[in-house]
């Protein structure tokens, strides 16, 4: 009778252990999957973003300054929050030249202090030209900061504004915003780009990183992230060299 109580016990004891493995491993694919959509999301967003700022007449990234470009990394709608402190939160996609085209998609988080007499939310689109070697360098790292750990400039406007502003495209990045319907180049500072490895992993895997991605070239972008990098592909053709 004892010898049974016990074996019983063992046998509950062991599917408990199953069921909570299999909660485990169902929560994780959960978080997975809500992770693969939010990547989904934020390439269409990225790229909706950059046709519209395109397509505006003679208000858009001039064509010369973009055919520069290395790297192209759009944050759609990030909130500015704040009662006198406040702070910038967002979420964007990037994308690289390489031999073969634009690269499959990345993906990052933007954040940002400020103070000042602020009140109010406000959602701004920021789009970050990386323009060299280092940029590129700066953005595969798992993280820095614009103004501080990369050298920034307000990028030019206007379709024809790229002849005059060749001084600007020293600067790794060139920044931009757009907010309430204006688009201009903008002077960031303060603002942290971090790596967000939860939304690259679930699209390409474990071992994946920003470097396998942007620099390396690894993964072919899945259907549902290809928005954003076909767009770039839209507006600009040039190919980084083999």
């Amino acid at each position: 009778m004892r010898f049974r109580i016990i074996r019983s016990l063992t046998s509950l004891a062991a599917i408990c252990c199953m069921l909570q493995l299999v909660s485990v491993t169902g929560l994780a694919q959960d978080k997975a999957d809500d992770s693969r959509g939010d990547a989904a999301s934020q390439s269409t967003k990225a790229a909706r973003v950059f046709e519209e700022i395109m397509n505006a007449p003679d208000r858009g990234i001039p064509d010369g300054v973009l055919e520069g470009a290395e790297c192209v990394a759009v944050f759609p709608s990030v909130l500015k929050a704040g009662f006198v402190f406040g702070g910038r939160e967002g979420r964007g996609v990037a994308s690289c030249r390489s031999s073969r085209g634009w690269t499959a998609p990345a993906f990052f988080d933007l954040k940002g202090g400020s103070f000042g007499l602020q009140i109010g939310v406000q959602s701004t689109d920021f789009i970050l030209l990386f323009m060299n070697a280092r940029g590129l360098d700066r953005l595969i790292g798992d993280k820095f900061e614009i103004g501080g750990d990369a050298s920034a400039a307000a990028g030019p406007v206007g379709r024809e504004a790229g002849a005059s502003t060749d001084i600007r495209l020293d600067a790794e990045i060139l920044s931009y915003s757009r907010s309430r319907g204006l688009f201009a180049g903008l002077e960031l500072k303060g603002v942290v780009v971090t790596q967000d490895k939860d939304d690259i992993r679930a699209v390409y895997g474990q071992d994946a990183d920003a470097r396998g991605v942007l620099k390396d070239s690894k993964f072919t972008a899945p259907d549902d992230v290809r928005a954003f990098p076909s767009m770039l592909g839209h507006y600009s053709t040039r190919k980084e060299k083999p």
